[in-house]
């Protein structure tokens, strides 16, 4: 049955298989058939827009890649199974298992490009294009997907029109002009010719009439024009012949647009091309002496001069072309070249390896390859660097959700992309959406990620956010809005110590007052003061006591500790530290809002000037000021050993999955498993996956408070939980 199988393809598709036997070894061949064989049974009943099968588009591809690109085997073999690896009928590491591992990276590279979402906008055309060439780290890919490509647009008329216009801007913007770049011109100008019939169909059939109309005419134009030149090549002796190249519709089409000029004021409508048969040593001199017999009869034009035969285009074009007038003005390009570079040139850089003696299939045909490798990188003109790089160094292309292709620094994060689209998506990003999976701002993005922003009115950029930007628009961005924002604290800090200078009716000014407090705080501007004040770090009580002590004469930094005596009045069983409990006698203290200070906690008191002592957690964010600034107001402190009776307030803060039930998970395992007592909860979503807030408990001491946020944590879906300041 598989031999009848085997035979039904062989006579279906004899063309195909002829054209693999004439190309490569019978070995080869078997494994190509096997291919093919595979490919018929995964594509069985599958079909085209037109209703044939969609083997065939795979076939006609495959036969582009042998034919008119050059490639061997494994490619041949990866085209044939491309369709059936992308539509996830089998997976590139099976092909790679059966036919060799080269048909996996390939094969994996190829569906890469198929999964881009390409979006009709020319201002992203060369972003696309570097994306698409990223993939591409091995030359074979880009070659077949060009030849992919090529059969979709001889294709092209069984698409409906949406599609016919996305295909035809793709091969003129993308697919076109990498053709371009690595050789391949006669690939290039069949895409531009055939994308231009879709997009701009009038223009196209207004130009194709004129060149049909005008085919005589040229051709009586290019017989008198050669005469006397053949008659002079006849006697050279050389072996050569003449073709006459009508230049490209798309070519006088875009000559036209950008010079403003009819059909018949193009005057470079055709080109001739003479090519010689010689031996490769005799090249240069033999296209020399067919230039020197065409200036014999015609004037050449040294500006339109071009000689890539001393030095070769890199991509490996060789010709001499000129451009010459005849006596009743006429110009005409003429190029001159040998078969084997003839063939280059309509063939790309696979043919220069040709002509070396470099056998196509296996493994012979990776020399060229390197070669186009080198080609794809060592391009030194600008634009070409930019189609050229295999994968451009440092670069990642990621989309937003309605197709704009946006190039990011190698490293970029979410927070990065979301300054990239704008500076207020920037400042309101809360997190994102990549590939359809919701993720924190700071997640790192990859080639080809698409990616949505998610923002809250209620988000503001902060200091640690430049942590996690790595670009310079971003990092700029968020520079500016912290700066505006120390300038908005600053004024609001300004304004509320003028106010209290005036309540306090003290004799100083406002510029003495800045001073006396920077100096005493050792800041070096007004601004930081003043951001102080408004962000409470300084306590607008004590500036009274300083300005007040400054303006009696006191030295600012001889403050004496109030109220001594009452302190030694403390009963201290164990060492010189204050102890804390709920009936000390004649010691006025409370616990600091700073930190909320609860049994077990380590702490100290700190002497104030009007509220007596207050007791601080040793981690307070306020100790290391205080005890910087004050050594001689703070003072040791401990609980008595006995638990200390009543209750205290605890804040934790939790991060968890915004899924169903999550807040009655928490709130079950507080209250019911573990019976404390919450006093209040706020949790909110935040927009991105996930929801975070307060929950206010009341403990006994700070064992209770490690043991809840064990237990919260213990929860399916909870990120983060720990103690924080209320």
């Amino acid at each position: 049955m598989v031999g009848d199988e085997k035979k039904n393809l062989r006579g279906k598709y004899s063309d195909f298989y002829e054209l693999a036997e004439k190309n490569f070894s019978a070995h080869s061949v078997g494994l190509i058939d096997a291919a093919l064989a595979l490919a018929d049974e995964k594509l069985d009943g599958m079909v085209r827009y037109d209703g044939t099968p969609f083997l065939e588009h795979s076939l006609r591809t495959a036969a582009i890649v042998i034919s008119e690109i050059g490639l061997g085997r494994n490619s041949t073999i990866s085209t044939l199974l491309h369709d059936v690896v992308r539509l996830n009928m089998l997976s590139a590491e099976e092909a790679g298992e059966r036919f060799g591992e080269p048909c996996t990276a390939i094969l994996k590279a190829l569906c890469n490009i198929s999964d881009v979402q390409t979006k009709v906008a020319d201002d992203q055309a060369d972003n696309f294009r570097d994306l698409i060439v990223s993939y591409s780290t091995d030359p074979r890919v880009i070659l077949i997907k060009l030849a992919d490509r090529l059969e979709v647009m001889r294709s092209l008329a069984m698409f409906p029109p949406d599609k016919q216009e996305k295909k035809s801007w793709e091969s003129l913007n993308l697919y076109a002009q990498i053709a371009h770049k690595l050789g391949l011109y006669t690939i290039k100008s069949e895409m531009e010719d055939l994308a231009l019939s879709y997009l701009e169909p009038e223009d196209y059939r207004h130009i194709h009439t004129r060149l049909e109309e005008t085919a005589q005419e040229r051709n009586l134009f290019i017989g008198k024009f050669l005469a006397p030149v053949e008659a002079k090549l006849q006697q050279t002796g050389f072996k050569y012949h003449i073709k006459s190249r009508t230049k490209s519709i798309y070519s006088i089409w875009r000559k036209m647009k950008k010079a403003k000029i009819p059909f018949e004021e193009v005057y470079d409508i055709f080109a001739l091309r003479v090519i010689v048969d010689c031996p490769r040593e005799q090249e240069k001199p033999v296209c020399w002496t067919i230039y020197s017999i065409f200036t014999d009869f015609y004037t050449p034009n040294p500006e339109r001069m071009r000689d890539w035969i001393s030095i070769p285009k890199s991509n490996g074009y060789e010709s001499l072309h000129t451009t010459v007038v005849t006596g009743d003005g006429h110009w005409v390009e003429v190029q001159i070249r040998s078969e084997r570079m003839d063939e280059i040139a309509e063939r790309g850089i696979a043919a220069h390896w040709r002509y070396k003696g470099v056998n196509q299939g296996g493994l012979g045909s990776e020399q060229w390859l390197s070669k186009l490798r080198e080609l794809m990188e060592t391009d030194t003109h600008a634009l070409a660097k930019r189609i050229d790089q295999p994968a451009p160094s440092g670069e990642i292309f990621v989309f937003t959700p309605n197709g704009d292709l946006r190039k990011l620094p190698e490293g970029a994060t979410v927070l990065d992309f979301a300054f990239d689209i704008h500076s207020n998506l920037g400042a309101s990003c809360t997190g994102g959406r990549v590939n359809h999976r919701n993720v924190q701002i700071r997640e790192v993005l990859h080639n080809g990620d698409i990616v949505e922003i998610l923002t809250s009115k209620v988000q503001k950029p902060k200091s640690d956010w430049l942590n996690i930007v790595i670009t310079s628009k971003a990092r700029n961005k968020i520079k500016a809005y912290l700066r505006e924002e120390q300038a908005k604290a600053a004024n609001l800090g300004r304004e509320d110590l003028e106010r209290k200078i005036r309540n306090w009716k003290l004799s100083i000014t406002m510029d003495d007052a800045v001073t006396v407090l920077c100096k005493y705080y050792k800041l070096k501007t007004g601004t930081e003061l003043y951001g102080q004040i408004a962000s409470q770090k300084i306590d607008i009580a004590e500036i009274k006591e300083l300005i007040t002590r400054h303006l009696n004469g006191e030295p600012l930094t001889e403050v004496k500790a109030r109220g001594p005596a009452t302190i030694k009045a403390v009963d201290t069983a164990s060492g010189d530290a204050l102890v804390i409990d709920d009936s000390i006698r004649n010691i006025d203290y409370k616990l600091a809002k700073c930190c909320n200070p609860i049994f077990g906690d380590e702490i100290f008191g700190f002497v104030t000037v009007t509220s007596g002592i207050t007791i601080h957690r040793n981690d307070c964010p306020n100790a290391a000021r205080l005890r910087e600034l004050y050594p001689y107001r703070v003072m040791p402190a401990r609980w008595r050993s006995t638990k200390v009776q009543g209750a205290f307030r605890a804040a934790i803060r939790v991060v968890a999955d915004d899924t169903t039930g999550m807040v009655n998970r928490i709130t079950e395992v507080i209250n019911h498993d573990l019976k404390i007592n919450i006093r209040s909860m706020n949790l909110a979503s935040n927009g991105n996956g996930t929801l975070a807030g307060l929950i206010n408990i009341e403990v006994t001491g700070s064992q209770i408070v490690d043991m809840v946020v064990y237990n919260i944590m213990r929860i399916k879906g909870v990120q983060k939980a720990y103690r924080v300041n209320n």
